[in-house]
C-alpha cells in the first residue's frame, strides 16, 4: 500500500484529511454507505452541482475509495462501489456520526444504525485486542509507531 505524505506526513490524521477532509467527499461516502450508486442518484439526494460531483467521485476513483463500473452501454454510465479501502472508512463515519447525534442532536439519533440481521441498534465501542475491556478515551494513550519518521529518544 502506498504512504501518501505532505503536510503533517507523520500523522495519519492529517494524511486521512488530505485525501477525505472535504465535506462533500464525506457525504458522497455516506450516500454510497447507503447505498446509492449512480451519478444522478447522487446528484438529486446531495443536491450538489455535476461538475463538483463530477470531480469528487473522480478523488474516491484515484485515492481507490470506490471504482467506477459500467452498467450501461449506450449511453456509458457508471455506478461507484466501495473499495475495501472505502469500507474501511465505516468506523470513521459511524463516529462522525455518533458525534453529531450527541453534541448536535441533543442525544437523539436522526438515523439508527442497525444489525442486518436482528435489527438491534448498534454501539461503536473501542476495545483493548488484549483484555477486551470498553475504553474510555481518556484511557487511551498514543506513542511513536512502527511507520513513524521521528526518532525515537530512549
Amino acid at each position: 500500500m502506498k504512504k501518501i505524505s505532505g503536510r503533517g506526513s507523520d500523522c495519519s490524521i492529517q494524511q486521512t484529511l488530505d485525501v477525505i477532509g472535504d465535506r462533500w467527499l464525506l457525504l458522497i461516502l455516506r450516500n454510497l454507505f447507503r447505498g446509492a450508486r449512480r451519478f444522478s442518484e447522487l446528484e438529486s439526494d446531495l443536491g450538489i452541482a455535476k461538475n463538483l460531483l463530477a470531480s469528487r467521485l473522480a478523488k474516491l476513483v484515484e485515492a481507490e475509495i470506490i471504482v467506477r463500473v459500467p452498467y450501461q452501454e449506450r449511453p456509458v454510465r457508471h455506478e461507484y462501489l466501495l473499495t475495501q479501502k472505502g469500507r474501511d472508512l465505516s468506523p470513521s463515519l459511524v463516529a462522525m456520526m455518533r458525534w453529531g447525534d450527541r453534541w448536535c442532536n441533543e442525544g437523539e439519533a436522526p438515523t439508527l444504525l442497525v444489525h442486518a440481521e436482528c435489527g438491534t441498534p448498534l454501539d461503536q465501542v473501542t476495545r483493548c485486542p488484549s483484555c477486551n475491556d470498553a475504553l474510555d478515551p481518556a484511557q487511551i494513550r498514543s506513542r511513536p509507531g512502527p511507520g513513524s519518521t521521528k526518532v525515537s529518544q530512549s
